[in-house]
């Protein structure tokens, strides 16, 4: 029989399984409290206070530094929402894990620990419990802020690192909440870097990181660290067989995590470029525009999609309309601002990195002739 590699998310469904096509997953460094996370740290390796050091190895004196001066930046989340079918109603309880970021409250957990949750509840290193509210979401990076209201004497915030600077073979350290146990720590090494992930709306997440260090249901959002203490990335997935740890984890990194928190912060939710194209589809020269967003910034720039082609005739005294899709008088877009776009993911990545109000080059393919067409990037409402 032939075995099939299932993706998942990591967060704990309580009294349910988790076997999806994409299954998802004491001393702290401190922030100050006008930041909205904690950053990167120039120190070298932590240390732990331990009081005779002979009885350890080296390697071993490191792990225990890194988890005695992180692990309560770490929090357990469990939420609590309703599922609606259309005869009944059920409760669902789910768990996973959380990263704080600041003194002011902020947790960093994924989208997919929270979404749909009703109520959650965040536990502290020191077991207090406590409600969050949702302060922002962006699903297409599975990322969310939650807030508690508690003293800052209570916060330790990990401090932020660079995802820029890992290389494969680097030792990396997960905490988490695997199955409900709290603040544990694997270790592991990073086994490969840029790796993808699909997420929301048929996208991809890019630049994943992928360790070996074992990831279990209630990872999902818990910070993955470097020997150095800081945060380098988000656990968020796994690939199993089985729903379990088989060795191969993935985080978000933590320059993706340092460019979405303050905006979901200060705004809660990613404020995007929005080009109106409602819909494309790949072709071998390049994405080809299907329909557009009546009114939008494509669409009054004079972009062109699908056109739909109807024809009346008569046979006797009753009168026919038949219609047909004209896909050739569609645009393929192969650039934008002379960066080639093979892909629609292209596409969209090239269009995101650019800001509202921003005006792009599109160059197109029109009846087979490569044309240039201006757009103005509008506001996403999403």
């Amino acid at each position: 029989m032939r075995a099939h590699l299932v993706v998942g998310l990591i967060a704990g469904i309580l009294g349910s399984a988790l076997t999806l096509a994409w299954v998802r997953p004491d001393r702290g460094a401190r922030a100050e409290a006008s930041q909205p996370f904690a950053g990167p740290s120039e120190h070298g390796p932590p240390r732990a206070d331990i009081p005779d050091r002979t009885e350890f190895t080296e390697p071993e004196l490191v792990n225990i530094a890194v988890y005695e001066n992180t692990n309560r930046g770490v929090v357990h989340i469990t939420t609590k929402g309703v599922v609606q079918d259309l005869f009944f109603e059920s409760h669902r309880e789910g768990a996973g894990s959380g990263a704080v970021v600041d003194r002011n409250g902020h947790i960093l957990t994924n989208h997919h620990v929270v979404e749909d949750a009703q109520r959650i509840r965040v536990t502290l290193f020191n077991g207090d419990e406590l409600d969050a509210t949702l302060v922002g979401k962006d699903p297409l990076t599975d990322m969310a802020v939650l807030r508690i209201d508690v003293s800052p004497d209570l916060l330790f915030p990990i401090p932020f690192g660079d995802s820029s600077h890992l290389r494969v073979g680097q030792h990396v350290f997960a905490i988490g909440n695997p199955f409900g146990l709290e603040r544990t720590m694997t270790t592991g090494i990073i086994s490969s870097l840029n790796r993808t992930l699909p997420v929301k709306q048929r996208r991809l997440m890019k630049s994943i990181i992928q360790i070996d260090a074992a990831l279990n249901q209630g990872n999902s959002g818990g910070p993955l660290i470097d020997s150095r203490g800081r945060l380098i990335g988000m656990n968020t997935a796994i690939a199993s067989q089985s729903g379990a740890n088989t060795g191969v984890g993935f985080a978000i990194p933590v320059n993706t995590i340092a460019r979405i928190v303050p905006e979901l912060i200060a705004n809660g939710r990613v404020v995007r470029p929005e080009i109106g194209i409602a819909y494309m589809v790949q072709t071998g020269q390049g994405p080809a525009v299907v329909s557009l967003v009546p009114g939008g910034p494509a669409d009054r720039a004079g972009l062109r999609g699908f056109r739909v082609i109807r024809r009346q005739s008569r046979k006797g005294p009753f009168l026919y309309e038949e219609s047909r899709v004209d896909r050739g008088s569609a645009d393929v877009i192969v650039a934008v601002n002379d960066e080639p776009t093979r892909t629609v993911d292209e596409f969209v990545s090239v269009v995101e990195s650019c800001k509202p109000g921003q005006e792009i080059a599109l160059t197109i393919l029109r009846d087979k002739q490569p044309t240039t067409i201006r757009v103005v990037l509008g506001t996403s409402t999403d």
